[in-house]
């Protein structure tokens, strides 16, 4: 696959806590245009990659390349959302003292260029945010809390929509409609994906490639339907 077919690039990236080494080389690519789920047991790096990505910790080594060339470890967390790089934070993150709808400004701070329109699209696409933009984010439901983060991030207008287990915790009429969400961006306005999920059914449906980390290494990748029994076995099973 072409460089420019990917929107971005991770090529040999380390990362250090402490003296603990918590990514190995990790190098992979995340098409434009796909759905990839990044998925392993608990504690295998993938989180750490995503905020490698994100700018939210640093990485030791290795490079991180974004839309055909922006080397994104030159840049801050904050430079890195104002290229187009959506994230909704495992545990969603939200204000939970802040109303829903000063909740949802606080997306447009990262964004240079403010459609006038943003947040009436946020609400066609979670019509519940409109009927609660008073009530306090700590006031909502675990499901009604991870759409106002996932509209948060949509209101940058990404190219790239990382999520790290938006399922977690959230009932499963929510789960559905997510994985709704998500294919319909995709297919409608070409929207790139990078998923952490250990949902196997959701990311079955939804991811169209996939990628394992185990113990902080890259062991397995490909299209989706690749996704093995053997795979799921050796790396993602407890």
């Amino acid at each position: 696959m072409s460089e420019a077919s990917n929107l971005l690039q991770i090529r040999s990236l380390n990362q250090f806590y402490g003296g603990s080494h918590t990514l190995w080389d990790v190098s992979l690519d995340v098409a434009r245009g796909s759905i990839t789920c990044l998925m392993g047991r608990n504690g295998m790096g993938k989180t750490t990659l995503l905020r490698c990505v994100m700018g939210l910790v640093p990485a030791t080594s290795g490079e991180i390349v974004y839309d055909g060339g922006t080397d994104l470890r030159k840049l801050g967390a904050e430079q890195r959302a104002a290229l187009g790089i959506g994230f909704v934070p495992q545990g969603r993150e939200i204000f939970s003292q802040l109303s829903v709808e000063e909740n949802l400004r606080m997306g447009l701070i990262a964004k240079r260029e403010r459609p006038a329109d943003a947040l009436d699209r946020v609400y066609a696409t979670f019509p519940v945010l409109k009927q609660m933009l008073r009530r306090r984010g700590g006031d909502l439901s675990g499901g009604q809390q991870q759409q106002l983060a996932i509209g948060r991030a949509l209101l940058l207008q990404p190219q790239l929509l990382i999520l790290d287990e938006p399922c977690e915790g959230i009932q499963p009429n929510i789960v559905h409609e997510i994985g709704d969400l998500l294919l319909r961006l995709n297919l409608e306005t070409g929207l790139t994906v990078l998923i952490v999920e250990q949902k196997l059914p959701f990311a079955r449906r939804v991811a169209s490639e996939f990628r394992v980390l185990d113990k902080g290494r890259l062991v397995a990748g490909g299209p989706i339907a690749g996704l093995s029994d053997e795979i799921v076995r050796q790396h993602l099973t407890v």
